[in-house]
Order: structure tokens, then C-alpha cells, then sequence
């Protein structure tokens, strides 16, 4: 019997408990899994791959079947490269549907061996972004039932300058 492993890709920044909560869903389906961290050059981030890397190995810890990665680049090339024949996208709402369906669809014809898999997470999770993460943080607000203590931390002294 082969393994299936499957790659999760994100930016994670920074990782919120809604990734967590896919990433716990995702161990449970696959015999490995890649959490892929994008180095972003599409988009400003606030925290280095570095720092974001370092925050997804810390939050996928109690999963030994977790691997964390970083790529740049196309997604399909680094799933290719790895053997993966599932990729992990998180759902939250039903706005996130149009944009990953057409994503599915892409990929799909990049990539035919490789199924897209959807995942939702618990409900008290489907409203988390690390966009609204980041926004409330950066106001001052609290951020607790959104992140892990961890990155809580990270995300202050990020704010203050500190790191």
C-alpha cells in the first residue's frame, strides 16, 4: 500500500488556530503532510520566512507526520517535486469558495494527479485570517482566541519593534 502525502500551502502570516485546526484535520487524513510556506513575494508580509517558519514548526509540533517546508514559485513544482497527490486548502466561508474553486480548477489541469482537498475548520475558527489577525494586533487589540501564545508573543514584539 503507498503512502499519500498531501502539502498545505499558505503564507501563515502569522499561522492562526484556523490553520492549526486544518493542519490537525489534515494529519488525521494523510500519512504525511507538508505544510509549505510561500516566501511571499506576491505579497508584503510581517513577519521574514524565517520567523514564519518557525512559527508553523512550533504550532505543528505534536504531529510527527508534519513536515514544514518553505517554496517559491509555482505550487505545482514543489508538489510535483515532492510525490504529494493531495493538496490541503483551507475553507472558511463561503466567499473563500470562488476563489479556491477556480484555484481547484487550475491546478487541476496543471497538475491531474494531484486531487484538491477542501477543509473546513471548527466553527469557532471560520472567521480567522491572519489579515484580521494582523490588523486587530497592529491596533492594539486582542488577539488571544485567535493564535497560539506563541505567536501572540511574536506578533507584540513585532508591533513594538522588539524583533
Amino acid at each position: 500500500m503507498s503512502r499519500v502525502l498531501a502539502v498545505y500551502p499558505g503564507t501563515f502570516d502569522p499561522i492562526t488556530l484556523g490553520h492549526e485546526d486544518v493542519v490537525k484535520r489534515a494529519a488525521q487524513l494523510f500519512d504525511g503532510l507538508i505544510v509549505a510556506v510561500a516566501a511571499g513575494h506576491h505579497k508584503k508580509t510581517l513577519f521574514s520566512l524565517d520567523e514564519r517558519m518557525e512559527m508553523v514548526r512550533e504550532a505543528v509540533r505534536p504531529y510527527p507526520q508534519v513536515q514544514v517546508e518553505s517554496f517559491d514559485g509555482l505550487m505545482r513544482d514543489f508538489i510535483v517535486q515532492r510525490g504529494a497527490k493531495a493538496m490541503v486548502r483551507g475553507l472558511r466561508a463561503v466567499t473563500d469558495f470562488d476563489y479556491e474553486f477556480q484555484l481547484a480548477g487550475m491546478n487541476r489541469h496543471l497538475m491531474p494527479e494531484v486531487e484538491t482537498v477542501f477543509l473546513t475548520p471548527s466553527d469557532k475558527f471560520q472567521f480567522i485570517s491572519s489579515t484580521f489577525v494582523r490588523e486587530i494586533a497592529s491596533l492594539g487589540g486582542e488577539v488571544d482566541k485567535f493564535v497560539s501564545s506563541e505567536v501572540q508573543q511574536r506578533l507584540h514584539d513585532k508591533l513594538l519593534g522588539q524583533s
